[in-house]
């Protein structure tokens, strides 16, 4: 793989590795990454900064009698390196003893991903293209942020019990910011962004829901109050199922399953969603590395098939600790399969309720309940979509509206690190 000009990171990591040994170390993991970025920022509807950006960052974790301290640097002289190793060795003897340390043996893959070279101007003309967009059908957006960029990544891990690991991934990201003005009124502030392969095969306005953003913002600079209480449906757009995703991954991850609170724990091979909810974890996501944090291959895995449960996600660590199997994963490349009915459909079957687009739940309870505002969000009545919704709330339950949901749409976007539909739940209790 050929990295940059300059010290390559290969080679920083196996220096790590010799000094960390020598140190005295037990167990060692080094990860040492080089991004390079070139973007074009907008401001306020302006196009104000081209740049281009080189970054190191290095993330180290030492064992010692079973003891785990891990820290993370971004200079990669000899000197730095040394002074990292040390800090990281007075701050070993200081973290409590743990059987379930450990790292990672083994593993060995040498990845290639992307287009690994992108002109300025193509990152120009893509933000030209979605800027006039914007001026000529949503003049009343302003964009307070945006930024288009191509990115490459290249990056060693090593630990010592021979995991040897190299990626070399290349993307394209873009993400927009910003709310609509009419007179003195203003929406609420949304975002709309995410990683792709390629500029060339579709613009901008077409990506990451973008083109949703720019027509919604407007209609939200006047809001309305959605009444009495009463319990309704949601229509969940791909961001709000994001969170409802998001909370099921916690669930299923170390955290929840070391101290008890998940409430999947014994549910492998039962039904814990709706039959028409299909996810599983891809490797191939734009941006995202195939590699996890505690350095192994990530592979496919099918997590939800027909709403039922088909493993638990432990890390190492918490594989170690739990008992359970442990399942590689990597932070994100999640897919939902799409469903049969148009998303209108899905509109049109709620009698009352709403469309959301963001759900500002906070944390839910360990039981998965929760109350939050729902915001950047429509009133539905009677199948039609009315006002935009000001101060709304719904509550229930997270895990319940999982099980919940009753048509998935055909409709899906793709941010790469996610795959999503939107969503029809109802039980919902509004006020």
């Amino acid at each position: 793989m050929s990295a940059p000009v300059g010290v390559a990171p290969a080679d920083t990591a196996q220096r790590l590795i010799e000094l960390m040994r020598a140190q005295g170390f037990d167990g060692a993991q080094v990860s040492v990454t080089r991004q390079r970025r070139s973007e074009v920022c907008v401001a306020h509807n302006e196009a104000s900064l081209l740049r281009s950006t080189d970054t190191h960052r290095l993330q180290l974790v030492g064992l010692l009698d079973g003891r785990r301290a891990a820290t993370e640097a971004s200079e990669i002289g000899d000197a730095q390196l040394q002074a990292t190793v040390r800090s990281l060795w007075d701050s070993v003897a200081s973290a409590p003893q743990d059987e379930a340390n450990a790292v990672s043996a083994g593993q060995h893959a040498r990845i290639v991903r992307g287009r690994a070279q992108a002109q300025l101007a193509e990152l120009a003309d893509a933000t030209g293209a979605l800027l006039a967009f914007r001026e000529r059908e949503a003049p009343s957006v302003m964009l307070e942020e945006m930024a288009v960029a191509h990115n490459s990544s290249w990056s060693s891990t090593l630990t010592s019990a021979g995991t040897d690991l190299a990626c070399e991934i290349h993307w394209f990201d873009a993400g927009v910011f910003g709310l609509a003005r009419d007179g003195t009124q203003a929406s609420s502030f949304n975002y709309a962004g995410g990683n792709c392969d390629s500029l060339a095969d579709a613009p901008l306005i077409a990506r990451f829901g973008i083109d949703d953003l720019l027509q919604s913002l407007p209609q939200q600079t006047h809001t309305e109050r959605i009444g009495e209480r009463f319990v309704g449906s949601v229509v969940l757009t791909p961001k709000a199922m994001a969170d409802l995703v998001g909370w099921l991954l916690g669930q299923l991850g170390d955290q929840a399953l070391i101290d008890g609170s998940s409430v999947y724990r014994d549910a492998v091979g039962r039904l814990v969603a709706s039959p028409l909810l299909n996810l599983r974890h891809r490797t191939d996501a734009p941006g995202v590395s195939p590699l996890t944090a505690d350095a192994f291959v990530a592979a496919p895995v099918e997590l939800i098939a027909q709403g039922r449960l088909q493993c638990l996600t432990p890390s190492l660590y918490g594989s170690r600790k739990t008992g359970l199997p442990h399942v590689a994963l990597a932070m994100e490349g999640w897919d939902m399969a799409a469903g049969t009915a148009s998303r209108d459909a899905l509109i049109a079957a709620v009698p009352r309720g709403a469309l959301v687009d963001r759900l500002s739940m906070g944390r839910p309870a360990a039981s998965g309940d929760f109350s939050g505002v729902i915001k950047n969000s429509f009133a539905i009545d009677h199948g039609r979509v009315g006002g935009a919704l000001a101060e709304t709330m719904i509550s229930g339950n997270v895990a319940q509206m999982l099980r919940d949901v009753q048509a998935v749409s055909a409709e899906r976007i793709d941010t790469g690190g996610w795959v999503l539909p939107w969503v029809r739940v109802d039980g919902l209790h509004f006020s």
